[in-house]
């Protein structure tokens, strides 16, 4: 059993992926502070599944492209729960398709929101502990959208290539002081926002995944897990994706 001298800190965790990222680091033992912004329900319910395995969590709202409320929450975080070890980066936001012609600014500007700006708070405001304590794990969470290039997605396409050179860089950075910085890509893994996607359009999509089904958040979390863990305490900068092999080339 790993000795665990911090807590885990998830953004986006009442719903999809990040609820299941929660829950599975809760049962690995670590405490777990539960970011959402505004569905207090559903994280409510993330903390007490926790809670229920055994575990240790508490619910915390949060705006984490703000700077005040993310300095905040990592204050409350560190005074309710203990400093952060494990910085899980996976809020986001609305992701609509927008031709060239009616692209702005203000839409990637929308996007870098969440992708940029909300990571590199979040980590200026754990760094100081993480470097006193010369020890943290940094996760994002992308997505193969990058390699696959969809229409009309290039303003999404872009911050999320843009997380992952935040990734690269920090990594660097960081590494001397025992920190590690790591991306996990999931592809396409329906969660709570694509209930009306339809049979056929899953099993179109399975058509072109080698291990021939649709991934599930559990994928994610473990994937994630595992980058928390003293196990991959020698592995930093690395974007693994989560897909079943569905962007081999």
């Amino acid at each position: 059993m790993e000795v665990r001298r911090g807590i885990a800190l998830v953004t986006g965790a009442s719903r999809g992926l990040g609820a299941a990222i929660a829950r599975r680091l809760g049962s690995d033992g670590w405490p777990v502070a539960v970011c959402y912004r505004s569905d207090a329900e559903r994280a409510r319910q993330v903390v007490e599944d926790i809670r229920a395995a055994s575990g240790t969590a508490e619910a915390f709202a949060a705006d984490v492209t703000d700077e005040d409320a993310t300095n905040s929450l990592v204050a409350e975080v560190t005074r309710r729960l203990g400093p952060v070890e494990v910085l899980v980066v996976n809020a986001t936001g609305p992701q609509p398709a927008t031709a060239i012609e009616d692209l702005t600014w203000q839409a990637h500007l929308d996007q870098l929101h969440f992708f940029v700006k909300s990571p590199t708070l979040l980590l200026q405001e754990v760094l100081p502990g993480m470097k006193a304590r010369r020890r943290g794990r940094v996760v994002q969470i992308g997505s193969d959208i990058f390699e696959r290039a969809l229409p009309g997605m290039s303003a999404y396409v872009a911050a999320k290539g843009a997380r992952f050179g935040l990734t690269r860089c920090w990594a660097r950075e960081l590494g001397p002081f025992g920190i590690t910085v790591n991306l996990v890509a999931p592809g396409w893994i329906p969660v709570e926002r694509h209930a009306d996607v339809s049979a056929g359009d899953l099993d179109a999509y399975v058509t072109d995944v080698p291990l021939s089904r649709i991934g599930s958040p559990d994928d994610v979390a473990s994937t994630v897990a595992f980058l928390a863990s003293e196990g991959a305490g020698f592995i930093t900068g690395e974007r693994v994706t989560v897909n079943g092999g569905h962007t081999i080339d």
